[in-house]
């Protein structure tokens, strides 16, 4: 008599993950972007007891964010892929489209828009253009949405002094 596995069941959708040969598939995304090195998400910290659970450093290449890094914080939901990951920046940053709580308005990773084949480095790097280019169209802050449209020049002086305060370090390459 042979034992077969059977793979979770969560919310009554079938997941093999745990099934012998099957794993989440976070930590293999973790280790292709490891490979690649992207130069814009660096230090990534998994914590072992939790391979769900990513931080790492957005290191943007435009101003006024290319003074400092921003450590954000990535949740995979065991349904990952047919759930988008949860993105939270843990540094704050003056930016339209990112919350005093970290909270960040992506539309790659919005339950309306999210796609299974989507991998974590499509959306990383979402995200580090959408810090780059941020889009008042779509504030989560409509202060500053209204200061970035109406005058960039302040927007930019306060977002960059912004940084200098609160900015992680960056990066030695």
């Amino acid at each position: 008599m042979s034992v077969v596995a059977q793979p979770m069941v969560i919310n009554k959708l079938s997941f093999p993950w745990g099934v012998a040969g099957h794993s989440h598939p976070a930590p293999q995304e973790l280790e292709e972007i490891r490979k690649c090195g992207m130069k814009n998400f660096r230090n990534i910290q998994v914590d072992e007891a939790n391979l769900l659970t990513w931080q790492g450093l957005i290191v943007p290449d435009n101003p006024p964010y290319d003074k400092g890094a921003f450590r954000i914080e990535i949740n995979f939901p065991a349904e990952y892929p047919f759930k988008p990951p949860k993105i939270t920046f843990k540094t704050k940053i003056y930016h339209p489209n990112i919350d005093e709580k970290g909270q960040v308005c992506l539309p790659v990773i919005s339950a309306e828009n999210w796609k299974p084949a989507t991998k974590t480095d499509q959306v990383i790097q979402s995200l580090i253009a959408l810090v780059n280019d941020p889009q008042p169209e779509h504030p989560l802050r409509a202060d500053l949405a209204e200061e970035y449209s109406k005058d960039r020049k302040k927007f930019c002086k306060n977002a960059e002094e912004f940084t200098k305060k609160y900015g992680e370090k960056r990066p030695v390459d």
